[in-house]
């Protein structure tokens, strides 16, 4: 009886460190430092500190996959990078998980968005050498903020149209678009429409998957999925898209070539009040709560099967 019951727990363990990654929090602290104390900030006009933010990326990257690829691109007569980073190449369909490393202005944007950046930093260093169902691209995108946002010089539209004008079979795509503000106090959080808040509550202690009414196979999925790993807090919102705030990252562009798509964020200037603010800095995130969101979505995109 012993026996059997010793062999139960080893299997209970290891089922259990099979279904949830440990993202590392003083790597993130390390690499949030990095994108954010920097001798210039990260904006359009500050073309030399965006190519350093894009090479310190790409280093990363190549630690944990051998493809690893720079998506150039020009916007008068200056040279734009986004960074690629491929596991599962063998998979012919995919996963594109992205988040932007400029800023708005001159700040630091820690959690707008080097959280994202950092986001998939981590991801690329817990997919390293994993069998996957699926081929996951990493993409670290530039000039998400004004005054490209919504234009076709975004990053994103670029990656996006050059997914479509290839015929790249695409399963669904992710947006990180800051995950690190958390706040436990009563009226922390607000929304487009107050009556929300009866159903959502008033605290930012949340994570929140954003989608679009008619979302596809994809966006239910991994919503489920990350909603399974139980890893943090999390609620799911759906609405038109025409609601102010559904579409403020790159996800956006990936609707405009008919992917499936969604976000997922701490509801940004809906909570953060330091967006687009010089008080964005690292030391007003929650650590501990982005990595849980990390690990969400680390468990959201290998839990998938054909």
């Amino acid at each position: 009886m012993l026996k059997i019951l010793i062999r139960f727990l080893f299997i209970f363990i290891v089922y259990q460190g099979s279904a949830s990654a440990q993202s590392d929090t003083s790597l993130i602290k390390t690499y949030l430092k990095t994108l954010t104390k920097t001798p210039q900030f990260r904006n359009h006009t500050n073309i030399d500190q965006l190519n350093l933010t894009a090479d310190y990326i790409k280093t990363i990257f190549e630690k944990s996959s051998d493809s690893v690829s720079v998506q150039e691109y020009d916007v008068d007569q200056k040279i734009y990078k986004n960074i690629i980073c491929s596991f599962g190449t063998e998979n012919k369909k995919r996963i594109i998980v992205g988040a932007h490393y400029d800023v708005c202005g001159d700040q630091e944007g820690a959690d707008d968005n080097a959280s994202g950046i950092v986001g998939l930093i981590e991801l690329s260093r817990l997919l390293k050498g994993k069998k996957l169902n699926y081929r996951i691209d990493l993409v670290a995108y530039t000039l998400e903020e004004p005054p490209y946002f919504r234009t076709e010089f975004m990053g994103s539209y670029i990656h996006a149209k050059s997914l479509k004008e290839s015929k790249a079979e695409v399963f669904g795509m992710i947006s990180l678009e800051m995950i690190a503000y958390f706040k436990d106090e009563t009226k922390s959080q607000s929304y487009p429409l107050g009556i929300l808040s009866v159903k959502y509550g008033n605290k930012g202690n949340y994570i929140t998957l954003v989608k679009k009414f008619g979302s596809g196979e994809f966006v239910n999925q991994f919503s489920k999925n990350f909603k399974a790993s139980k890893s943090i807090l999390t609620k799911t919102f759906a609405s038109p898209t025409s609601l102010p705030g559904i579409d403020f990252s790159d996800h956006l562009n990936y609707w405009k070539f008919d992917y499936d798509a969604m976000m997922i964020t701490d509801t940004s200037f809906y909570r953060n009040k330091n967006y687009h603010q010089k008080t964005d800095t690292m030391e007003t995130l929650d650590i501990s709560r982005m990595s849980k969101v990390i690990d969400g979505v680390y468990n959201g995109l290998i839990s998938f099967n054909p």
